[in-house]
């Protein structure tokens, strides 16, 4: 099984117009990086990057109804708004701001242009993004840093905007982001676990209702075009017709001990 998800991996990166260990811009890709409780870090943004040997991400995606309070701080989560100038058939070229440690919490309600400007003053991170199509799990990511003024010019003058609250959380072995979706995108709620590899004998917490990892329409490329609130109800007849699924191809899915 984990030869199958690394010949996947390879599949991406033959398709990633050659590109294997360095970005466009000449360098490796930097990882980004989530502080989590005790000081560890997940795949994911937080205002500090880390190294990793290759352009791609490995992630396992899941749909969740409600907030799990219980397991998130009281401090209120960062804050991420999205401008994608590209986003077509599983291809995006994204800009991300995020406010890592912002005074305020985003209010679902709001529009993600509203979010842009209530925030100009927190975010503390400004990342250019290319990513390709999900294939396994596995999906070609490269990206470069960019200066924070220029990137809310930019997300000002182009594009199209999503916003989202994210947490994050330790549980067993593995950092889990929980994205809470604001404006059009509201009431959706995604949990992601990403690690270095291909996420394989995951320990999936209770609060994961299904998978979407390989459902196009969850991924955020899709939803600033497609917003979540406009077929929300097919998606629900959709799951109470055919009920939960979790992917089988992935090793042995295991139940939190969170």
């Amino acid at each position: 099984m984990r030869k199958q998800l690394l010949t996947a991996a390879a599949m991406v990166r033959r398709s990633a117009t050659g590109m294997a260990t360095t970005t466009a811009w000449g360098g490796r890709r930097r990882r980004p990086a989530v502080c989590l409780p005790g000081g560890r870090r997940s795949g994911r943004y937080v205002g500090h990057m880390t190294e990793a040997p290759e352009d791609f991400e490995y992630e396992r995606r899941f749909f969740v109804r409600d907030l799990p309070r219980a397991i998130l701080g009281e401090e209120p989560p960062a804050v991420i708004v999205q401008t994608y100038f590209l986003a077509q058939d599983g291809y995006g070229l994204r800009l991300r701001l995020q406010a890592s440690a912002p005074r305020q919490r985003l209010d679902p309600a709001s529009r993600a242009d509203d979010a842009l400007a209530q925030f100009a003053g927190e975010f503390d991170l400004c990342v250019l993004t290319a990513k390709g199509p999900y294939v396994g799990g596995t999906r070609y990511e490269a990206e470069r840093e960019l200066d924070i003024g220029m990137g809310i010019e930019m997300s000002k003058r182009g594009g199209a905007t999503i916003a989202k609250s994210r947490y994050s959380v330790w549980l067993d072995e593995d950092g889990w982001v929980i994205d809470e979706f604001a404006g059009a995108n509201r009431p959706l709620i995604i949990a992601e676990c990403e690690r270095g590899g291909p996420v394989v004998d995951l320990r999936i917490p209770s609060f994961c209702v299904t998978e979407v990892t390989e459902d196009p329409r969850f991924s955020n490329d899709a939803l600033v075009n497609a917003s979540y609130s406009a077929w929300a109800y097919r998606f629900e007849e959709e799951l109470a017709s055919i009920g939960p699924r979790f992917a089988t191809d992935f090793g042995t899915n295991r139940q939190s001990l969170g």
